[in-house]
């Protein structure tokens, strides 16, 4: 039955679209590519399988909605810092009317706040639930690479509670910013 089939003239469309009644030509090499497909496959299932896959480092920072009860910060154990321009920062501890305002690069921000961590610490003889509490207030004239630099300073020094507060800058800051070129 096959060897018939060796017989019978074969067909072929020329350049021209004409068929043509002759003799049968020698196809080129057909290259089978289903043996690389399965080693890529295995490839990269072999990677994917090695490698550590690693979490996202994002902070999660979400607004909360406001409320009408608003419950102050503890003074003792609670510093705010405001962004100003040219990547600098005013800083201080406890209440806007009694505090000391100090300013330094938002680079240099995460040596404050280790400074005070620890002051807080010692003053609560390391009582855990009495922790630091960062209040950001980016203003104006800040920009978000700054923002996201103190945010990311909160992660690296631990700070288990901080809180973004943009809208209620006090008289206080804002005269000491302008006076300070912030």
């Amino acid at each position: 039955m096959f060897k018939n089939l060796n017989k019978m003239a074969n067909l072929e469309i020329s350049s021209n679209g004409k068929a043509q009644k002759g003799r049968t030509t020698k196809s080129a090499p057909r290259v089978d590519l289903t043996a690389m497909v399965d080693l890529m496959f295995l490839l990269t299932t072999f990677f994917m399988l090695t490698t550590s896959l690693t979490d996202l480092k994002a902070a999660d920072i979400s607004k909360p909605i406001k409320s009408d009860i608003e419950s102050p910060y503890p003074a003792s154990r609670t510093m705010t810092i405001l962004l100003g321009k040219n990547a600098q920062a005013a800083y201080y501890m406890g209440e806007t009317e009694n505090a000391n305002l100090n300013y330094s690069k938002v680079s240099l921000i995460a040596e404050q706040v280790l400074i005070n961590k620890s002051a807080v610490a010692k003053l609560h003889q390391n009582n855990p639930s009495k922790y630091l509490i960062v209040i950001i207030k980016p203003t104006k004239t800040a920009t978000f690479k700054d923002f996201v630099d103190v945010i990311d300073e909160m992660k690296i020094t631990g700070i288990k509670s901080y809180a973004i507060e943009d809208e209620n800058i006090s008289p206080k800051e804002k005269i000491y910013m302008e006076t300070n070129g912030l």
